[in-house]
């Protein structure tokens, strides 16, 4: 479970009761076709998720999942208003569930093995002597743990006056709580989740990750097009040593801490997977802040990799411009959650 606790880190910083501000209600939809109600915001979150070969999922797979990987139709777009969806369901239900995908009585619902984004090979850019796949990948959802994850956070980090706010409950119910929870995350069979969740900003040390001339930009029809898109994806081989690379450079020039940290999380929980997955560096409901101009020009990618060469170079002065030009825009796009 350590590498789990670890690899859920991310997401347990994330998926917190700040994202429930920010869910409006959906329109009817099957679980299989989300609707996409463009009146309605998405949640302002941004993924890193990982597309493991279906090999990888056991040997056989379980036949559930092989056959919900074979007919998959849910596209990243869908994922995230289903995300919206799930959380919703659970809380409207009759009695609540305490976490999405589960059951009255708590167990996981059959959902949690079917629900999947599903990528080519062929559609993730590699260099030389790297390979993805085969394929299918398969990148699961895991609603259920993630969630579990967030609401463990929630309990131990939280004021106590926004717990009993959120969750208007005793300290009997709280332990009730983080027992169902960790009982949640027991169940996952895989080493760590496939998917990562931050709100309202991305961690720069993420970009690191990609090449920034591999995006792929999908402006739509507007900020409120559900199919409006900026990410990237980047073979396993390639993103670890990108992180590697930019880990030693940070731990040399910045020390442990800070960025270093990030990488070194981001790097451990990449191992976990196999090495012939894909990874996604998705920018998610955040477009929806983006209008088409600046998206158009974000250039985060790229001056992250600049700031690795002004490291590796010990240009100070490329660096701080850098960093200054960065924490403007990300931390503009952050500030919004006050008003949130």
């Amino acid at each position: 479970m350590s590498c789990l606790a670890d690899a859920t880190r991310h997401d347990v910083e994330a998926t917190t009761h700040r994202e429930i501000a920010t869910f409006g209600l959906p329109g009817q939809r099957s679980r299989h076709t989300p609707c996409h109600d463009s009146s309605v915001p998405r949640p302002f979150s941004a993924y890193l998720r990982v597309y493991e070969p279906l090999s990888a999922f056991g040997d056989p797979p379980d036949e559930r999942l092989a056959a919900a990987v074979e007919h998959a139709t849910m596209t990243r777009a869908d994922s995230i208003a289903y995300e919206e969806y799930m959380w919703l369901k659970s809380q409207l239900a009759k009695p609540s569930r305490l976490l999405p995908a589960e059951l009255a009585d708590g167990r996981p619902s059959p959902s949690g093995i079917t629900d999947v984004l599903v990528l080519r090979p062929e559609d993730v850019p590699t260099t030389e002597g790297v390979t993805v796949g085969p394929g299918p990948l398969v990148c699961p959802l895991e609603l259920r743990p993630r969630s579990a994850a967030a609401l463990t956070s929630f309990l131990d980090d939280s004021h106590p006056a926004v717990r009993a706010a959120v969750l208007d409950a005793g300290e009997t119910n709280l332990e009730s709580m983080r027992s169902h929870a960790a009982a949640a995350l027991g169940q996952v069979h895989s080493a760590a989740l496939h998917v990562l969740s931050v709100t309202w900003t991305i961690p720069l040390p993420w970009f690191t990750l990609v090449d920034p001339e591999q995006r792929t930009l999908k402006l739509g029809t507007g900020m409120d097009d559900p199919e409006r898109e900026l990410s990237w994806r980047v073979a396993m081989g390639d993103a670890r040593r990108r992180v590697a690379k930019a880990r030693e450079l940070a731990e040399s020039v910045l020390g442990d801490q800070g960025p270093t940290k990030v990488l070194v999380d981001t790097d451990r929980w990449l191992a976990a997977f196999d090495a012939n997955s894909a990874v996604e560096l998705d920018y998610g409901g955040l477009v929806q802040l983006i209008a088409d101009p600046l998206l158009e020009s974000d250039t985060s990618a790229e001056e992250v990799h600049s700031i690795l060469e002004a490291l590796e170079s010990g240009d100070v002065e490329e660096l701080t411009d850098l960093f200054t030009g960065l924490r403007d825009y990300w931390g503009e796009m952050a500030a919004r959650e006050r008003f949130n």
